[in-house]
């Protein structure tokens, strides 16, 4: 029976990896031999090109455009995973609890998640409107501004605006793993703690944050690769303006490929990104073993 099931086992195992190397591994490997070339408009379609080694990283790297955004990055991918794993910590815990009509809200709140990046990019772009945006509307009207802000053209504050949009898109997709997480909680650690006298904060602190932390790591994890992809979303908002205030390493890579038509340099900046959610990916995957070995 075994020798009969042995081919057919293979192939089911073959087609994913054949899959994973047609559509992820060859344009992997595509933009990392991109990386090294000096590849433009004339050339693009040529199968051999110029090889420069490291030239398009060096000159990546003294770019001061890409060193803001490289900061961008950075401050827009640990806010996010920050805020979207608290506040949806929070908001898990808070449709745990028992009351009529959870499910549904709950429900409700993951399908602003299912919506298209540029969708939402478009609806917070309105939000963040400067004359008619329903955000100064609101904090003009209880007082909290005398004057309109311009959140998406002014460069002290439109790292601000994608952020909170990025957060609001993404916080359903974290409330939701963290809320299966907690499921896996005993309910008799919290009788028993509030027999012997623990408040909520000491149940939460010495039950329920030690049960689930495998699991906040995961998801903190999977935050940072969704948001070091972000794209869309900040495309529809800003376009990285003004300035490069707002840019993040994809859309640079994109500027540098689709608009200034250097490929090379695009495929580098493209190729710092994958490093790094590359890294997070292999922790992602040790936290996973971890957390199935224990």
């Amino acid at each position: 029976m075994a020798n009969v099931r042995s081919p057919l086992l293979y192939f089911f195992l073959a087609a994913p990896v054949c899959y994973l190397m047609a559509f992820i591994g060859f344009p992997i490997v595509y933009n990392v031999v991109m990386s090294f070339q000096e590849v433009n408009l004339g050339n693009i379609v040529d199968f051999l090109r110029p090889f420069v080694g490291l030239d398009n990283y060096r000159t990546v790297i003294a770019d001061p455009s890409f060193q803001r955004v490289f900061i961008n990055s950075l401050l827009f991918v640990v806010v996010n995973v920050v805020a979207q794993v608290s506040i949806g910590l929070a908001v898990a815990i808070f449709f745990s609890q028992r009351f009529p009509g959870a499910h549904y809200l709950r429900g409700l709140l993951l399908a602003s998640w299912m919506l298209p990046a540029l969708v939402v990019g478009a609806l917070w772009k309105w939000l963040f409107a400067t004359e008619y945006g329903v955000v100064n509307h609101v904090l003009s009207t209880m007082g909290f501004i005398g004057s309109p802000i311009h959140w998406l053209s002014d460069p002290s504050v439109a790292l601000t605006s994608v952020t909170i949009a990025n957060i609001w898109f993404g916080m359903p997709f974290s409330m939701i793993l963290i809320a299966a997480a907690l499921t896996s909680v005993q309910h008799e650690h919290y009788e028993a703690a509030t027999l012997d006298g623990a408040g909520a904060f000491a149940r939460f602190r010495y039950i329920t944050l030690p049960a689930i932390m495998p699991a906040l790591l995961a998801v903190a994890c999977l935050v940072t690769i969704y948001t070091m992809r972000a794209f869309d979303l900040i495309f529809a908002m800003t376009q990285g303006g003004p300035l490069d205030a707002s840019n993040v390493l994809p859309l640079l890579s994109y500027q540098f490929s689709f608009q200034q038509f250097q490929f090379g340099i695009g495929s580098a900046i493209g190729s710092f990104s994958f490093v790094i959610v590359f890294a997070v990916a292999l922790l992602y995957v040790r936290t996973l073993k971890k957390e199935a070995i224990g």
